[in-house]
Order: structure tokens, then sequence, then C-alpha cells
């Protein structure tokens, strides 16, 4: 804007100058012209005053430097010419000027030379004789004098367009400096023009308009990023071309980055081409939707577009976990699959036996063994549906059992003996050690910790070998141990101990009649407790497992 106001003012400060020039000259060179004219009047006047007293004599007789003298006869011939042969000369009846002074007494004319640089003036006046005395002066023409005063014209037109630039950088800068200085945020304040008010009156206000709506969108997106910062599931927004907009923490960290990334392409946050296969979808059928491994977990990815009339605009990106729940069916069908084993061989053992009693092939002295191997594997099913309903019953939470502090001493007693019976039979000595200490907790599932604790320690121990059970109080926490001098636990299958179904040695689990479900109501029913479960075995040497109760009552863990 300075540039152009600063041309505009040279450019007329220039034209105005040359026009000035124009007409000044055009002006001074009329004024001069009829001062000239004048003058040769009177000259003309005089010298026919003379010509009139004297004759041809005056005229022999007078000197002559800036004029040419010249007698024009009745007839038009030249009588006297004070530069040329009058011999020579042509009739001069026809001349402007002569015509006019025989006609009214005094006439002018004007000629430009073949050059066109020079004018010449006339004057002529009628003698009473009826001849014509004429004078002429020589005048340079306009061109030829504005030639002569070039030098000095250039020099007044180079200060002339100095003092134009000069004046031109000031007044284009002092008429930019106040709009330069305009407050945009408070444009009526400070207004040295009354032409920009209406203007600056719409900036006020489109101005107060932009801080309302920026408030507002800064609210809203503090209230957003609020809301999603604080969202377990993984939230990411995204234009049409899969840039993130808004991402927040749970998938900033899903995706191993930070809230930082927004304006990356996701793809290259997240190099997970079955993400962008989903996004595909999603742009293409309006939905995408898979279970993928992001971090540590599984992770439900579902993309829904955005539409902007009949074009995708952005798309929305919700993450959830569902590794719990892809865990949990896991754990259904390993379960399902693992009871259906388990029931198919004691149901089998017993059909066949059955089938062969009633079909009279069991010989009567036999009756009594066929019998025995009946009962024996209904209560080995017996006992697998009731590991299993206390299994479900400590995955619902016990809701239906009571709290109550427990003395979990008494409770090891009652245990060991509910299984001396049993350890006299394995020829396995079992001890109690410790004292008194109180657990706040169901005595049903404490119960059963103890006794499966113990009756593993007895079933996989070996003949003459040793069960230690011992309770005692350790930093205000109660503490349960039951270490025997069994085959022991490989370390490979240490982390996998507690498993539903989970055997280190299937042939012999099925031997002493375990249901594979023990060591899981144990995890189940600690769990429940808040207890902490820890496990010391070598093989050949014997196993130990330590559960710690919390003192602090009702501290549970779902499972």
């Amino acid at each position: 804007m300075t540039k152009r106001i600063f041309r505009t003012i040279c450019a007329v400060a220039i034209g105005v100058f040359l026009v000035s020039l124009v007409l000044f000259l055009t002006v001074l060179y009329d004024y001069f012209s009829g001062v000239q004219l004048d003058q040769l009047r009177i000259q003309t006047e005089l010298a026919a005053q003379g010509v009139q007293d004297e004759g041809m004599l005056y005229l022999e007789g007078l000197s002559i430097r800036d004029y040419r003298i010249t007698w024009i006869g009745t007839e038009g011939g030249v009588l006297y010419d004070s530069v040329s042969d009058v011999e020579e000369m042509e009739n001069h009846f026809e001349r402007e000027e002569v015509r006019q002074a025989l006609a009214e007494g005094y006439g002018t004319g004007s000629r430009s030379s073949a050059t066109l640089t020079q004018r010449y003036l006339y004057s002529a006046k009628r003698l009473p004789d009826g001849t014509v005395l004429r004078l002429s002066a020589t005048q340079y023409t306009l061109p030829v004098l504005v030639f002569g005063m070039l030098q000095p014209i250039l020099i007044v037109f180079g200060a002339a367009v100095a003092l134009s630039v000069i004046l031109a950088s000031r007044l284009s800068k002092n008429i930019v400096r106040p709009l330069n200085g305009l407050d945009l945020d408070r444009p009526l304040e400070g207004n040295e023009y009354d032409e920009l008010f209406p203007l600056l009156s719409r900036i006020d206000f489109q101005q107060r308009e932009i801080r309302r709506q920026k408030e507002e969108l800064g609210q809203k997106k503090n209230e957003f990023e609020t809301l999603t910062s604080s969202m377990a599931e993984g939230l990411v927004l995204l234009n049409a071309q899969g840039t993130i907009l808004s991402i927040n923490r749970a998938a900033a960290r899903l995706f191993g980055t930070d809230e930082r990334c927004a304006g990356k392409d996701i793809l290259a946050v997240s190099r997970n081409s079955e993400l962008g296969e989903i996004l595909e979808k999603a742009r293409d059928r309006g939905h995408g939707e898979a279970v993928l491994e992001l971090g540590f977990g599984k992770y439900q990815v579902e993309a829904n577009p955005v539409f902007s009339g009949s074009e995708v605009s952005g798309l929305v990106v919700l993450l959830l976990d569902v590794t719990e729940r892809v865990r949990a069916e896991q754990l259904r069908r390993e379960f399902t699959a693992n009871v259906s084993h388990e029931l198919k061989t004691p149901l089998h053992t017993i059909s066949g036996s059955a089938e062969l009693m009633a079909g009279g092939f069991v010989k009567p002295e036999d009756m009594v063994a066929f019998s025995g191997q009946i009962y024996k594997e209904s209560q080995r099913m017996i006992r697998l549906v009731e590991d299993i309903m206390k299994l479900s019953h400590l995955d619902e939470g016990a809701a239906d059992m009571t709290w109550e502090t427990v003395e979990l001493y008494a409770l090891a007693e009652e245990t060991v003996r509910l299984l001396s019976a049993q350890a006299k039979k394995e020829e396995v000595e079992l001890e109690l050690r410790g004292g008194e200490a109180c657990v706040y907790g169901i005595r049903q599932v404490l119960l059963s910790i103890v006794y499966n604790l113990c009756d593993n320690a007895i079933k996989y121990n070996r003949r003459g070998g040793n069960v230690t059970l011992e309770v005692r109080q350790e930093a205000g926490d109660c503490a349960l141990s039951v270490t025997d001098t069994g085959i022991g636990i490989p370390q490979e299958h240490q982390k996998r101990i507690f498993e539903r179904f989970y055997r280190v040695d299937k042939s012999h689990s099925k031997e002493i009649g375990g249901t594979g479900l023990g060591l899981s109501i144990v995890k189940h029913g600690a769990a429940l407790h808040g207890a902490e479960i820890s496990l010391e075995s070598q093989v050949g040497r014997g196993t130990t497992v330590k559960v710690v109760f919390p003192s602090s009552p009702g501290m549970t863990i779902n499972m």
C-alpha cells in the first residue's frame, strides 16, 4: 500500500509539474507574442509617418537591424525592401496583412518558416496615397524556445522530481502510519481517519464475535479433553486423510506416543497394517471393526466415518480393552473342554461296567469289583462337580457367604484331623506348627484353601515323607505355609500350576484321583481375601506354598 501511494503521489506531482510547465510556457509565449505585435505596430506607425513625410529618402537613410521594411505599391508590386532585391520579389497583393491593410487601413499576419523553427510577424499600414508600408519581425517558435531552455528546464524538472519523491515518501508513510498502528483487538481506539470508522466498526464487531467464539471453543475443547483424558477407552479423531486431529491419553499410551502427535498420520504413529485395513473399511463401507493386539493386551478397534454432506470429512476411532473378555472366553472354552474331558473317562467307565452287569456278562464273584469301580468313578465325578461349583461360586464373589473373623490356627487343626487318616494311609507324617492368627474372611473358603494345600501335599508326596503346616503372624499379616518333601514341580510348570485342570504329571494325577481344580480353588479363594500366594519348589526335594492374608479386613481382589 505504501508503494502504491508513493507511486501515485510521485506520478501526480510530476504530471502537475509537466502540465504547469506547458501551460506556463504557452501563456508566456502568447503574452510576449502580443507584446511584440504591439511594438511592431508602433514601429509601423512611426515608419509610415516618416515615409509619408519624406518618401523614399526616409527609407534609404534608415538603419534597421531588428525589423524588415517593405513598401508595396497600389498594384501589389514591391517598391522597397530592406532585405531583398525588389526586382526579384513577387507581387504582395495577396498577402493577408496587405489585403487587410488595404481594406481596413491596418493589418497583421504571421507565418512559419519552412523548417518550422522560426515565426514571422507582419504589421502593415495603408498610406494616404494607397501604398502599403509593412514591417516584419522574426520570432522563434515554442519548441525552439523550449529546446534552448532545455538545461534549466531539466534542472528544474530534476529538482521537482527529487522534491516530489521526498514529499511522496514522507506523505505516504504519514498516511500509512496510523493504519499500521491500528490495534485490531481494539480497532476503534486511536483512529485518525473518520472515513475508516465504518470499516473499523465492522472489524471491532467481528473481533468481539471471534473472541466469544474462541472462548466457547476453548471451553468445549477443555471439556472434551477433560472427558476424553479420563476415559479408560482410547479415542482418536482423524481427518479424511488419516491425520490425527485429537488423541486421548489412553490411545496415545497404546500407540506408544503422547498427545503431541496431533498433526501426524495415524499409520506413521502406529505401523499396524490391520489398523489401516480397519480405516479403509470405515471409509468404504461406513464401519470398520477388528480385535488387535496393542501394547500388552487385546483391544477391539472400531472406526466410523464422519460425513460432511455426502463426503467423508473424518473418522472416529474407538479402542476398547477386551483383554479380560478374550481371556475369559478362552478360559471358558478351555474349561468346557477340560470338564468334558474329565467327565468323559468316569462316564465311560461307569457306562461300560453297568452295560456288562446289565448284560449278564459279569460273574457273581466279580460283581463287587465292578460295583466298586462304578462307585469310585461316581465319587470322582461328584468331587469334580463340587469343585466346579466351588470355583463358580468364588468367581461370582461368594456374595451369599458370611464374612467373619476366623482363627486360622484352629482351622488348620481341623484340617489336620480331617486328613490324618489319608496321611496315615499314604505313610506321610502331617505336622502343625505356629500359633494363633486371626483372618477376616469366609470360613468355608479359608477351610478349602488349607484343605486343598494339605491334600495336594499328601497326594504328591513320597512314602515316609513329611507335610508341615504352619500358621504365624508376619508384620501384622497372617501367613499360612504348607511344606512337603514330595516329588516337586519343574520350573517350567510353576507359573501354570494354579490354572484349572492343569497337571504336571497327568497319568499320576489320575491315579491318585485328583480333579485338577484344587490349586485353582486355592488361587481364587486367596484372591477373594486379597491374599498373596508364593511358590517354591525343587524337583525331588519338595514344595512350599505360602499364602499371606492382609491385616486389613474386607480387602478383596476379583479374579
